[in-house]
């Protein structure tokens, strides 16, 4: 398996995390294991947990992280309360997200997470089980495809792209990215750039939905919050406005103290910072970083760290 990897703001991501030389990291979003190689290397004793959800990732890891401070876990990161549960542990001191879609994912054709090329309509980053976006294609109702294409692509054409595969499917079910990318690029007005973007869009939508990606990103900040120490850090990569929208509105809460009314002359709520904003503004990648692999131009980078 030729488990290609192109790690975004690797440095900085592990910078950020201020690490301990004896600590204990979870590195949520494994991918090609870059983010957890440079903390190894960064540590003295301590031990990096790798989670991912594809099987790829962690057989990847198994064959080229050879280091028993390494224990990968084949698991989604919104579960990494439980998986810590498992290893006996009850706090960390970082934790660091990846979000997205991994390069390997994205270069193997046959997981149909690109419209550049024809493969089966499938998009799940776990394919041992879930509905692909195949069945979200073919089975969705066109309001609920509308809707999927508004809130996760914001896509302004949703309405009309959903009627054009509601009208394509009763002729047809849909099985190839191509199919999909056709109907999308017809049923769009405008150039060919407009009509890409479109695509690009519509494909991200149904992959968030096919994956559950928003509502995992929420529930595994929630549960990382939780689980750091004193001091511990939380450093989050996002590649799109919706995640980076997420991860903002969560730190802020996490960092937000009394949220009495103004007129209040006395604190009644009780509440207290959590976490202290590491970042005011994202850090973005380098020009440098930016020439090298074009997937890190969207990338933003957050921390914050607990109180």
């Amino acid at each position: 398996m030729d488990f290609k990897h192109y790690t975004v703001l690797r440095e900085e991501s592990v910078d950020l995390l201020d690490l301990k030389e004896d600590g204990i990291y979870v590195d949520c979003t494994l991918g090609g294991a870059g983010h957890t190689k440079l903390i190894l290397e960064r540590l003295v004793g301590g031990r990096v947990i790798g989670i991912d959800r594809d099987s790829d990732a962690i057989q990847n890891a198994l064959k080229t992280v050879n280091d028993p401070r390494f224990i990968p876990v084949k698991s989604n990161f919104s579960e990494i309360d439980a998986v810590l549960s498992s290893l006996g542990i009850d706090k960390v001191d970082g934790v660091l997200m990846d979000l997205g879609v991994s390069s390997h994912q994205l270069d193997t054709v046959e997981r149909g997470f690109s419209y550049s090329v024809d493969a089966p309509l499938d998009m799940r980053m776990d394919v041992s089980g879930g509905e692909d976006a195949a069945y979200v294609v073919n089975n969705y109702p066109e309001e609920e495809l509308s809707r999927i294409m508004w809130e996760y692509g914001e896509e302004r054409y949703s309405r009309r792209i959903a009627a054009a595969i509601v009208k394509a499917r009763a002729e047809k079910a849909y099985t190839t990215t191509k199919e999909l990318y056709d109907t999308v690029f017809s049923a769009v007005h405008g150039s060919k750039t407009d009509k890409l973007s479109s695509v690009k869009r519509v494909f991200q939508a149904i992959r968030i939905e096919v994956n559950g990606e928003l509502s995992a990103v929420t529930e595994a900040l929630e549960k990382s919050a939780a689980l750091l120490k004193k001091g511990g850090r939380l450093t989050v990569i996002s590649f799109h406005s919706l995640e980076d929208r997420i991860v903002k509105r969560c730190f802020a809460t996490l960092a937000g103290g009394c949220t009495c009314p103004k007129d209040l002359p006395v604190c009644v709520c009780g509440k207290v910072p959590q976490f202290k904003l590491i970042t005011r503004k994202p850090l973005l990648p380098t020009e440098k970083e930016l020439s090298e692999n074009s997937r890190s131009h969207s990338a933003k980078l957050r921390a914050a760290e607990k109180l």
